[in-house]
């Protein structure tokens, strides 16, 4: 991290939060404790600085392309393609896409062109993008391929003008380390930092299971990655602790994007109990209380019809979103 990075540490007052909420929040995310990272020794959350923010917070609404998997499968009707999803997002009221990579049929310039053409003429902007991929792999060959590939994607949501792409960490082999797991893990997102910045892009860490499961394993990879343009996607249904509200807090100054569920699950007394709605309210405060500016992007996971849910959501967001304004 550059030394600009590491002085532009904000304030409560430079984030648009008082003060007693930024001790709230500090409260949330047990902030003045240490912390054990697992493998990198002890480390208090105040030695890893956050992504610098100027202004007050400033919150916008966006679609995930995975949202409407089952779409985009054939598996739900009607079948969808990227253009309908597009046109889906705008009629719905959402600001930008962030369209799956797993979804494009298509990949040429010539098809990117068009589709950013296509937002550009619905007023939607390309948040960014997602990818699938594991830089765990302990097979240099294999871990190679998915390094490759994410830097095709980089290149891929820079012709869209997409601004942050979701990675994954990934989990750790059978008979390895988490150590040296990770360790692979961060040398690969630096190398892909390195071909990301070339192209004025964020990758953006998700916190989704294997190594990244829990805020203590985020945060030693956080603290590992030396890179200006590496953040954290911050995935508000992937944690699952006795409050994973708690939990969200912990790793949020570090977000420059946010993917919100509309449920979370939660583990009492070492047992996963089912999904209960997310309060959406207290997600957009812990955003808010550390000077959040970006995008949240919807991405709905839940039983309901995403064709009717989707949009009864987004109207949801957008009514807290001018609440907290």
């Amino acid at each position: 991290m550059t030394a600009d990075r590491i002085s532009l540490n904000p304030s409560p007052e430079a984030s648009g939060c008082t003060r007693r909420d930024w001790l709230r929040l500090a409260g949330w995310a047990t902030v003045a404790a240490p912390v054990t990272l697992s493998g990198a020794g002890t480390a208090s959350l105040y030695a890893i600085e956050p992504i610098p923010r100027l202004g007050k917070p400033h919150l916008r609404l966006s679609l995930a392309g995975y949202s409407l998997r089952d779409h985009f499968s054939g598996k739900r009707q009607p079948a969808i393609t990227l253009e309908d999803y597009v046109d889906l997002a705008a009629q719905w009221g959402f600001d930008a896409v962030e369209p799956t990579a797993y979804y494009f049929k298509d990949t040429s310039a010539a098809f990117l062109a068009r589709l950013k053409a296509r937002c550009t003429r619905l007023g939607l902007d390309v948040s960014g993008g997602a990818v699938g991929n594991n830089f765990c792999l302990s097979d240099t060959a294999a871990l190679k391929k998915q390094i490759a590939d994410v830097k095709a994607w980089i290149e891929r949501y820079s012709l869209l003008g997409g601004k942050t792409i979701r990675i994954f960490a990934g989990s750790v082999p059978k008979g390895d380390t988490e150590e040296n797991a990770r360790r692979r893990c961060v040398e690969a997102i630096e190398e892909c930092c390195d071909h990301a910045a070339r192209y004025g892009i964020y990758l953006a860490l998700e916190n989704h299971g294997g190594i990244t499961s829990t805020p203590q394993q985020m945060l030693a990879i956080i603290q590992a990655v030396k890179h200006d343009y590496f953040g954290v996607n911050l995935d508000t249904g992937n944690f699952h602790g006795e409050d994973p509200y708690a939990e969200l807090a912990q790793i949020a100054p570090y977000a420059v994007v946010c993917q919100v569920k509309t449920e979370i699950s939660r583990t009492r007394q070492g047992k996963r109990l089912p999904a209960e709605p997310a309060d959406l309210k207290k997600i957009i405060g812990i955003l808010r209380s550390v000077g959040y500016r970006g995008y949240i992007s919807l991405e709905y996971e839940a039983a309901e019809e995403p064709m009717k849910a989707i949009p009864r959501h987004a109207q949801e967001l957008r009514r807290l979103l001018a609440e907290s304004a």
